[in-house]
């Protein structure tokens, strides 16, 4: 076993190793591997060269086994080479970094074949989910889903610069509300972004800012050698020098080198007793090795840091670093996307003691017994000894019955449908997990609470039931509850949701969570939806009230673009039922989607407007509304003219189809209950005759064969009409296309959807206009 001078050897030599690996594989994608197009691939050198000190001791000395860990965008390429020199990496990975099938240039669940436990890239998004990350595994320990004592920590990585964001101070609040635990976050406090140096005065706050959160704050900032040039006479003039030195100016001096921090120190310091003997003990070399002996680069600095917080309390550590540490651009203020030139690299291999021809090997320049005793260094660490997860167990989906009523909301319905699962015993109910942010009750998820209850991890009793005030919400919260309760963040409600969606592969137990919000409010939190779909998080996504149908609340409730945007979104399925039986299947489907190995997550947009039920003769139609779309009133063969419509506006599809069949027998209509899948299935169905050889029928395509080659189509749908018109374009036919394309107004739904031309008239109007 190492002792603990030879650990710290060990981690200063990884250090090292690190920070080549991870130069040279952008080194070989930017100078050494052909160029087929010409552009510049990147890869951020500097960016790497600040934090392998941290990375260094986080992943081969602090690191257990449970704890999970979000890797800052820039640091991928560290990520990399930590994982070939635990031979969980391949060179030929590593020499196609940036390049199509190679090592991707953030971070990624889903594209790296590394363990990799949140995709990075969205800056500030992998570090906020990772307080929810923590807050998922406090639900699974109070449901006696994980033990205790295999508690985690969740940790993230990140550049200074990410915490600009604003998504990093909404996640702040919610976690404090929610009493997380076990979060460190690791700040590479490098004080350069890719415009600037970092203002000074900010950083004085931050301690203020998360120490009001209940967090504990840790700075490094001087390590070991600095630390004893503080102690020598005229140290302490040195220390206040260097806590006052402006960040753009430390970084200037560092690019400089010893010589300008000598003639710098002299002029500002010479006075001071003991200062100019101090600098004299040191050459120019050994000056800046004093000068840029920063605490995220010191290893033993790091190593008490980390050992140092033993407890569940989450903890922010601001480790003062240089940008391109060792790199000959350190300090340079463009260095952010800079690349070491041939030389400047061959300077640095050479420095290394690594041979011509050798750059890949990974313990080269280190002599036979160094390289064999750093290679069973790493073979000890916790990471290169844990054992693969074991995939989380699926669970069954029963089927859900459609609620009972005559004419119903897709919204309410939803309600119900959940009510009735709430109500029963199922594997099903118990994976359940919904959230919203502050729109539950408006969101018909009210039922539910009142059955299953609110989540806390201490509980919290229901006040205003304790003092007999009536309320239809019975909310106590307790561990057991299965619903987490947000403010008013949609960045939150995403990030709750990407954490619950990958508790399967996080934790080993599958969670299905459902979160509900405000249909126009999908926008707001786009980014970290699109994150959350990105590293295949699973989770069912209920946006309602959606479209003009909102009717009083106005235009800034009004969805225009959702369809849309459920249509463009990779690893998301969309859906807009119009009647109840078909909300409960695609429900029983979200369920199973959501476990399937090539499923993902679903998007549901419901309505608050009651619509009269269909008679259905049997259940001919369900493999249909499954799969997109299928006639709700099936066109006569070689039919002239069909109406197609989706959700809320279904009573106005069948009262122009009913007035349009006395004029024009034989009119379809044709009831499309996923743009989505449809589009997708046609996309995907063209493709094929490149991909495989064969050109299969799409599911639109069988839609619309029993109408005439030159048959008109009208569609219909509350949001831009662009979600249902491309349906000309199957076979080439003339579209009249319906729906809203402009921001909306307060008003009741006759006047709308007279205005927005979403009415009978306007229909029947399309239609003769196709004809006139």
């Amino acid at each position: 076993m190492a002792t603990e001078i030879d650990r710290a050897a060990a981690l200063a030599a990884l250090d090292e190793r690190l920070r080549w690996l991870s130069a040279w594989t952008i080194h070989n994608a930017n100078h050494l591997r052909p160029s087929r197009d010409g552009l510049k691939v990147g890869g951020h050198q500097a960016s790497c060269a600040s934090i392998t000190a941290i990375m260094a001791v986080l992943y081969f000395h602090a690191l257990r086994p449970q704890d999970k860990v979000a890797v800052k965008p820039h640091a991928g390429p560290v990520l990399h080479a930590i994982h070939y020199l635990l031979g969980q990496q391949t060179r030929e990975q590593l020499q196609a970094f940036r390049s199509f099938g190679g090592a991707q240039s953030y971070p990624s669940r889903t594209k790296d074949r590394i363990p990799v436990d949140f995709s990075t890239g969205s800056v500030g998004l992998g570090v906020a989910v990772t307080a929810f990350a923590s807050l998922v595994q406090d639900y699974l320990i109070a449901h006696n889903a994980l033990a205790e004592t295999d508690a985690g920590r969740m940790i993230a990585l990140m550049g200074d610069a990410e915490l600009d964001e604003g998504n990093i101070y909404e996640c702040l609040i919610e976690a404090y509300k929610h009493d997380i635990r076990n979060c460190w976050w690791i700040v590479d406090y490098n004080r350069q972004s890719l415009d600037a140096t970092t203002a000074d005065r900010m950083f004085r706050r931050f301690d203020d800012i998360f120490a009001t959160t209940g967090w504990r704050v840790v700075t490094l900032k001087s390590g070991r050698l600095q630390r004893a040039a503080f102690a020598e006479p005229g140290g302490e003039a040195l220390e206040a020098w260097i806590d006052a030195c402006p960040n753009a100016d430390y970084a200037a001096l560092t690019y400089n080198g010893g010589a300008a921090w000598r003639t710098r120190l002299t002029a500002e310091l010479g006075g001071v007793p003991g200062i100019r003997e101090l600098l004299a003990r040191r050459d120019d070399a050994a000056l800046q090795a004093l000068m840029t002996n920063l605490g995220g680069h010191c290893i033993e600095t790091l190593m008490a840091a980390f050992d140092g917080v033993t407890d569940e309390r989450n903890t922010l550590f601001i480790a003062y670093t240089i940008k391109g540490q060792g790199l000959p651009f350190a300090g340079h203020k463009d260095n952010h996307a800079g690349l070491m030139t041939p030389t400047q690299i061959e300077g640095l291999r050479a420095s290394l003691g690594i041979a011509p021809g050798e750059e890949w090997e990974p313990w080269a320049g280190l002599g036979d017994n160094s390289a064999a005793a750093l290679r069973a260094f790493v073979g000890q660490s916790a990471l290169a000894r844990a054992r693969a997860a074991r995939p989380a167990a699926t669970v069954a989906v029963p089927a859900l019955p459609t609620p009972e009523g005559a004419e119903q909301s897709t919204q309410a319905a939803f309600g119900k449908i959940l009510f009735e699962l709430a109500k029963g015993g199922s594997a099903l109910a118990e994976r359940i997990v919904t959230t919203s942010p502050d729109v539950t009750v408006s969101t018909n998820l009210g039922a539910w609470v009142n059955q299953r209850g609110l989540f806390r991890r201490r509980d919290h009793p229901d006040v205003f039931r304790a003092n007999n005030i009536p309320s239809p919400q019975k909310w106590a919260a307790t561990g057991t509850g299965q619903h987490i309760e947000l403010g008013i963040a949609e960045h939150n409600l995403f990030l709750m949701l990407a954490a619950a969606g990958l508790s399967g592969p996080l934790f080993g137990h599958r969670l299905l969570p459902a979160g509900t919000v405000y249909d126009p409010f999908i926008a707001r939190g786009l980014d970290v939806l699109n994150y959350a779909c990105y590293q295949d998080a699973r989770f069912l996504l209920v946006a309602t009230p959606s479209g003009l149908t909102l009717g009083p609340e106005g235009g800034a409730h009004q969805s225009i673009n959702t369809p849309l945007i459920g249509m463009g979104q990779p690893g998301l399925t969309a859906f807009e039922p119009a009647f109840a039986d078909e909300l409960a299947a695609m429900m029983a489907w979200a369920f199973g989607h959501m476990q399937a190995d090539d499923g993902g997550s679903v998007y549901l947009r419901l309505s608050t407007r009651a619509v009269a039920q269909v008679a259905r003769a049997d259940d001919g139609w369900r493999e249909g509304a499954l799969a997109g779309g299928y006639w709700l009133r099936p066109p006569a063969p070689g039919a002239r003219l069909a109406l197609v419509a989706s959700g809320a506006l279904m009573p106005e599809a069948l009262a122009a189809w009913q007035a349009l069949n006395t004029e024009e027998p034989g009119t379809g209509l044709l009831n499309v209950t996923s743009p989505d899948l449809l589009h997708r299935g046609w996309s995907a169905a063209q493709a094929a005759r490149w991909t495989a050889g064969t050109r299969p029928q799409a599911q639109v395509e069988a839609l619309l064969d029993p109408l005439a080659a030159d048959a008109r189509l009208v569609t219909l749908i509350d949001g831009s009409p662009a979600a249902l018109s491309w349906l000309g374009g199957v076979r080439g036919q003339r579209v009249a296309p319906l729906g809203v394309d402009r921001f909306g107004q307060t008003g009741d739904l006759p006047d709308l959807y007279r205005t927005y031309r979403l009415d009978v008239e306007a229909v029947l109007d399309a239609a003769a206009e196709l004809y006139g």
